[in-house]
This record gives C-alpha cells, sequence and structure tokens, in this order.
C-alpha cells in the first residue's frame, strides 16, 4: 500500500497504518532500526542523500527508519507534507521557531503559553538577538496585529493553552498570518490531531510535544515539527543536523504504538474530563474552572467550531489561600501529584509553584495563574471513582 493510497484513508485508520509497509518490513508492527548508521549502495547514491537530492538515512542523528515510519504518520494525521521528530517537546519547539529567525527578529507569541515556552522564548530567545512580543488579551485578534511590524517572522498560539486552557482562534490567526506574509505556528500538543489539526484552518507549522497524548503513557519523552516539505528539510538540513536533538528509535516505536489508540483515548479523556469540570463548577469549594467544554468558558463557541472535544486538561480555582490549594493536592488519593500531562492516568500540579514558578506572582496572575490554582490531566479511570476522589480532597478546605 502507497503512502498515496494510505493518505485516503480515514484518521483512525492513518493511526494504525500511515508510514508503514508490512511487505517492506516483512512485519506487521513496525521494526525498531536501533542502527547509528546505514549502508550507502554507491558513492554517488552517499553524494546525493547528503545533498537532499534523495529521501533515505544517512547517519543516526539525522534520520533512522523507525523515526522515519511515525514522521510519516503523523505528517499524515496533522495534514502536513512532512514531520520532524526531536528528542522532546521543547527541542521541537526550538527548531520550529529558530530556523524562521535571525539575530533582530521579531516574533508574536500568545501571552497564555506553557511555561517552559515562556521560557524558552522570553529568557533563552532574547540571548540569541531574537524579539518576543507577547499579547494581552490574545483573544482580541486586533491586539496580534498591533504588534505586527516588518521584523516580525512568525505568529506563535498554543490552543488549547496549558494551564488556563485559552482557545485561539486559528483561523483568524491564519488570515492575518497570510495577510502579513507571515507563518502561523501552532502548539497542537493538548488537542491532537484527533480533535484539532490547524492546518485546516490554515495553521502553516505545527509543533507537539509528543510526550504527552500522542505517547498516552509516560513512557517516553519526544517532540514532532510538522509542516511544508520545503520547511522541514530546510530545518533538518540546517539547525537540527548541526545541533542534534534526534530521538532514539526505541522512543519513536513507543510513539507509533500509542498513537494507534489515540481517538480512542482522546475520546474517553475528553467524557472523563467533562464530567470532572461539571462536578466541579457546581462544588461549594470551587471558585472557578477552566475548561472548553463549559459553557461558561469564554471560549466555548469557538472550542465547539475548531475543535471536535475539549481534550484532558482543565484547571480551577479553589476557595481560600495558598495552604488550601497545597492541602487539596495532598489529599489526593487516587490521582497523582505529578508535573506531567496527557498520559492515561490522572495527575494533578499546582502551577504556581511547578510549571510557572519561574514567574512572579504579578506575572502570574496577569496571565490568569492564581497561587490557588490546581491542574489536572484527567485519565481513563471510572468516573466515579475520579470524582469521589476530587471531592473528598476539596472537602479538606474549611
Amino acid at each position: 500500500m502507497t503512502e498515496e493510497k494510505k493518505r485516503k484513508y480515514k484518521f483512525d485508520t492513518l493511526c494504525l497504518h500511515a508510514g508503514h509497509n508490512v511487505f517492506e518490513t516483512n512485519s506487521i508492527v513496525p521494526p525498531i532500526y536501533q542502527s547509528v548508521a546505514y549502508p550507502y549502495e554507491s558513492a554517488e547514491y552517499a553524494a546525493k542523500l547528503y545533498n537532499y537530492e534523495i529521501e533515505g538515512f544517512t547517519y543516526g542523528r539525522m534520520d533512522n527508519p523507525t523515526n522515519d515510519i511515525f514522521e510519516k504518520r503523523l505528517a499524515a494525521l496533522e495534514l502536513t507534507e512532512k514531520a520532524l521528530l526531536t528528542s522532546s517537546g521543547m527541542s521541537a519547539e526550538f527548531m520550529a521557531c529558530v530556523r524562521l529567525l535571525e539575530k533582530g527578529d521579531e516574533f508574536i507569541t500568545s501571552g497564555h503559553t506553557y511555561g517552559g515556552t515562556n521560557q524558552l522564548f522570553n529568557s533563552t530567545f532574547p540571548k540569541f538577538g531574537f524579539v518576543p512580543k507577547g499579547v494581552s488579551n490574545p483573544e482580541i485578534i486586533e491586539n496580534w496585529n498591533e504588534l505586527i511590524t516588518d521584523k516580525t517572522k512568525f505568529l506563535f498560539v498554543e490552543t488549547p493553552s496549558n494551564p488556563n486552557l485559552f482557545i485561539g482562534d486559528i483561523e483568524a490567526l491564519s488570515k492575518l498570518a497570510k495577510e502579513k506574509e507571515v507563518p502561523l505556528i501552532v502548539d497542537n500538543t493538548i488537542a491532537t490531531p484527533a480533535l484539532q489539526q490547524p492546518v485546516k484552518m490554515g495553521a502553516d507549522i505545527i509543533v507537539h510535544s509528543g510526550t504527552k497524548y500522542l505517547s498516552g503513557n509516560s513512557t517516553c519523552i519526544s517532540g514532532v515539527v510538522a509542516g511544508s516539505k520545503e520547511y522541514i528539510d530546510d530545518v533538518k538540513a540546517n539547525e537540527y543536523r548541526n545541533i542534534g536533538p534526534s530521538i532514539s528509535p526505541f522512543n519513536s516505536w513507543l510513539l507509533l504504538l500509542g498513537v494507534e489508540t489515540l481517538s480512542l483515548r482522546m475520546r474517553k479523556h475528553g467524557e472523563n474530563a467533562q464530567a470532572v469540570a461539571e462536578f466541579l463548577e457546581s462544588h461549594s469549594k470551587v471558585v472557578s474552572v477552566n475548561y472548553p467544554g463549559l459553557k461558561s468558558h469564554p471560549q466555548f463557541e469557538l472550542a465547539k467550531k475548531q475543535m471536535k472535544g475539549s481534550s484532558a486538561l482543565l484547571s480551577f480555582v479553589t476557595k481560600g489561600e495558598l495552604e488550601d490549594a497545597k492541602e487539596v493536592i495532598d489529599a489526593f488519593d487516587l490521582i497523582i501529584h505529578a508535573g506531567h500531562l496527557g498520559t492515561s492516568v490522572s495527575l494533578a500540579t499546582h502551577p504556581a509553584f511547578s510549571t510557572h514558578q519561574q514567574l512572579s506572582q504579578e506575572e502570574r496572575e496577569a496571565i490568569g495563574i492564581p497561587d490557588t490554582m490546581i491542574r489536572l490531566s484527567i485519565g481513563l479511570e471510572d468516573i466515579d471513582d475520579l470524582i469521589e476522589d476530587i471531592d473528598q480532597a476539596l472537602k479538606k478546605i474549611k
């Protein structure tokens, strides 16, 4: 079955078949190619490989057959021409952005991003001479437009965002980006292509922390960049080749196993998260809940329009003070306290003192992360058990 034929199949079929020719590998399960180098059939063949005139495998730091299977699969799921695996989600973001920037260049990003992304953009990138501009109230497209100059090289939005679940208007941002002749980069980690395909709405480049839902079971650190063939080849031939943020073949293999059940998992994650969000919204010890599936969410209608579900991440603000939020987290029995999300078990964390601890209290509050916010990554457990655990923990608040 050729890749062209596979692209005609629907999403769930592609999760299982895209990128892998069972007759080429003589295996129904993609094999792990645990090798750092590959034989070249001739000097001319090697020269063409290294000059990117033909497809093939040069050296383990740049490419690998197992990695290639997943890259083709993810590209099919995200509706892009190509994809490139990296060693982590942060390395994927770095690779996606740095290829587009030169010293003195600017880029514009939503004010609602993961803490690691915030640090990359506002602490690391300025050391290279790159100039980040954060958008306050990024739901207002004119706020983005006002920051664009002739030095702007791309727009970046994480939607849904971690941890306050902001929903960016991908279609409107894509329209603005095209008017200004710059690419739009979308971090699609929380939704995954099972719930949202940004390319359909005009996005140019997609990034993922594959560590999260693509893997689905906390077994492998990984990242992915997806986009046009020209762009991915350019990233691969330059920064990727020079810096070497390559992923191990074994981790690629784990990703391939994980993505086979992506749609099934995301549906169950969403069902559980919706039930938890509704329970929390009605709870007497909760001030507010951030979840795109609730009508109270400020971008509820937009989320319904551009997503097929609301995913598994939510956050809520407890009544009381900082110590009350800490006591709730410590009281969870079934839900695990860990700095992670997107896995099959339910997890809780305290953003103000974990993912966003590097920001001051004023900076956190400005982007909607109070000290009493708790983030939940809802897993695949029985929903009654989850709600019972959350309820008993909240009862610790006096």
